[in-house]
């Protein structure tokens, strides 16, 4: 669909329109609904709102739409998660309701914390078979703070042998937990698959599309307050970037009405009063930008002409500048540096490689990612970038990767905090669910990462364990996690507060085994080191004095030569014909590196490969 041929949805307005006066634009905000979609990571949020996209028009009956369209970012799509907020509206009933999905993972609570302050109901989507998990209690408690009084969706309730009433019952216990109010606690629920685009009020009844999802939303959200005839407030929530028009403000107008080409007051947070213009507006609908002329109260617009916008700040009008309450986004758990590479094989695969390049990429990051911190350090070469966790981070160093820089990683470091004197780390909520069989396994692991286990329950084969763990006893422990249960666990985890430190906890890895020389690896000399250790590598692979190449048996770290070649002569040999057989390398992809590495190691990412090493390498 083209803008060009797109006429205006409800709630905004045309210039050329004469009827401006106060009882048609109370009309126009009671038909808006502004409302975010919240869950745990994978439980369907935008997998929903697919349906909701095609059932209500915006896509034509022909047309080809790829599944989870919200996730438009590569990442998004590969990982099967949301990492950017995103938001779009919907029209149904003559009524315009935007729409805002949320990411689910803790990591990313920076976009859930912003959203919440635009919107004014919630979504609560919760798997009928798994219930709430970790996450969920994350984003539902930021919901509740705000007042919001979520609807609870029990999605895909096409899955075999569940009982999709224990997911509201478990629901209910997490709002009490949560300490919600008497009416919040009076939530009303639907059953819905999103899959097959369907919702009922009852299990009873066989459901046909989601029109109750939508009725239940036009019932019980509340429409947007706000007075179109007082002065303009509106509150920049999300930042986006376009080439042509630079940093891209999203957020909602709380008073007053916002015009294009407009003169308006920036009210920053130190105080600073920025004056400028409105060069875009733009509403959304469907997955377009729509420009328009006028926007008024309770509306979601974007805003372009303010190149030091940021999230919590107040676009307001020049006659009477009022700023609203900032928006608070919870701090960086956790902390690592970006080092320019400086391995041998540095510049042979990337195509932004120097200091100035990547220093402008984090500084570029920082316009839209508002949960990450970059300081510049004594040493013009080193970065140190701050954020919500491994995931967040992870998640960062992959995308630049992908566009083509090369720099090398140190290990993460949570982030020690003073506290009334104290020196106090984060710690989080860990829910565990395993076989039986595993428990003993899963339990003796976490003990010396100073794990205290909070709760426990047993149902038949399975056992659901509850546990408080500082940060720094997670890392490196998924890995170990999957290797205990033999992949039949399941882990889940998010950041609960800041306490005071816990102690030292033990080193949990055997020393590495590191290339000699550089070269090219063989299978020979392989095949003459697996009694070693294990391998991360396979013959042929590259590597460098310095360079990790596997984990050694024992504690300390050892040399070899992997680029050994078997040596020739003229004497004929019984064996040489037989083929060499090597055990399979280990997988090492880049979080599993991230948490690998010690303090005096360093990940090594360029766009073709990933490499452990030794920050400080041989000189031969």
């Amino acid at each position: 669909m083209s803008t060009a041929t797109m006429s205006p949805p409800p709630g905004l307005v045309d210039n050329q329109s004469e009827d401006n006066n106060s009882s048609a634009d109370r009309a126009i905000l009671s038909h808006i609904r502004n409302i975010a979609i919240i869950a745990h990571v994978d439980h369907g949020k935008t997998t929903l709102v697919d349906g909701f996209l095609k059932q209500t028009g915006v896509f034509r009956d022909n047309q080809e739409v790829v599944d989870c369209v919200m996730d438009s970012n590569d990442l998004e799509r590969e990982r099967g998660i949301t990492i950017l907020a995103k938001n779009t509206a919907v029209t149904y009933k003559d009524y315009l309701i935007n729409i805002v999905d949320t990411p689910g993972h803790a990591d990313f609570g920076g976009e859930v914390e912003r959203i919440l302050g635009m919107v004014d109901g919630a979504l609560l989507i919760v798997d009928a078979g798994e219930g709430p998990m970790p996450q969920t209690r994350f984003v539902l408690r930021k919901a509740l703070e705000r007042g919001l009084r979520p609807i609870v969706v029990i999605n895909k309730i096409d899955r075999p042998n569940i009982d999709p009433h224990i997911a509201v019952d478990k629901v209910f216990d997490l709002f009490v937990e949560l300490g919600a109010d008497e009416h919040q606690l009076d939530f009303p629920y639907v059953f819905a698959s999103g899959v097959k685009g369907i919702s009922s009020l009852t299990l009873e009844e066989e459901g046909k599309d989601l029109r109750p999802l939508l009725d239940l939303i036009l019932s019980h959200c509340p429409p947007p307050t706000g007075d179109p005839s007082q002065p303009l407030q509106m509150q920049i929530s999300i930042l986006d970037y376009s080439d042509y028009l630079g940093r891209i403000g999203i957020g909602r107008i709380y008073n007053g009405k916002i015009r294009d080409n407009e003169q308006v007051l920036l009210l920053k947070e130190d105080g600073q009063q920025v004056k400028g213009k409105i060069t875009k507006l733009y509403s959304f609908q469907g997955l377009k930008r729509l420009e328009v002329q006028e926007a008024l109260a309770g509306q979601i617009v974007a805003i372009a002409g303010f190149a030091n916008a940021n999230v919590g700040d107040t676009v307001a009008s020049t006659d009477q500048a009022t700023e609203l309450p900032r928006i608070r986004v919870d701090e960086p758990t956790m902390k690592m540096a970006f080092l320019v590479n400086d391995s041998p094989f540095a510049g042979q695969e990337g195509k932004f490689v120097t200091s100035r390049q990547v220093r402008e990429r984090l500084w570029r990051e920082l316009e839209t990612n508002v949960s990450l911190r970059v300081e510049e350090t004594d040493s013009t070469d080193t970065f140190m970038v701050s954020g919500r966790g491994e995931l967040h981070l992870g998640i960062l160093i992959e995308t630049m990767r992908r566009e083509g820089y090369e720099f090398a990683a140190s290990r993460p470091e949570v982030i020690v905090r003073e506290i009334e004197g104290k020196s106090c780390e984060p710690f989080e909520r860990l829910l565990i669910d395993v076989p039986e069989d595993y428990l003993g396994n899963v339990m003796q692991e976490l003990g010396p990462r100073k794990a205290e286990l909070q709760n426990m329950h047993i149902d038949r084969t399975q056992a659901l364990l509850e546990f408080v763990v500082p940060t720094r006893g997670l890392m490196g422990f998924r890995s170990e996690f999957l290797r205990l249960t033999k992949g039949n666990g399941v882990m889940n985890h998010a950041f609960l507060e800041y306490r005071p430190w816990s102690g030292d906890i033990q080193q949990q890895r055997n020393g590495v085994l590191v290339a000699w020389e550089e070269g090219e690896a063989t299978a020979y000399a392989l095949l003459g080191a697996e009694d070693r250790g294990v391998f991360f590598i396979s013959p042929g692979t590259r590597v460098y004095g310095g360079m990790i190449i596997g984990e050694n048996s024992r504690q300390q770290d050892m040399d070899i030569n992997v680029c050994k070649m078997k040596k020739m002569s003229n004497i004929r040999s019984s064996t040489s014909d037989v083929l060499v057989t090597l055990q399979a390398p280990i997988e090492m992809g880049l979080e599993r590196c991230l948490e690998y590495i010690q303090s005096d190691e360093l990940v090594e990412v360029t766009p073709k490969s990933i490499r452990m090493r030794k920050r400080v390498l041989p000189r031969r």
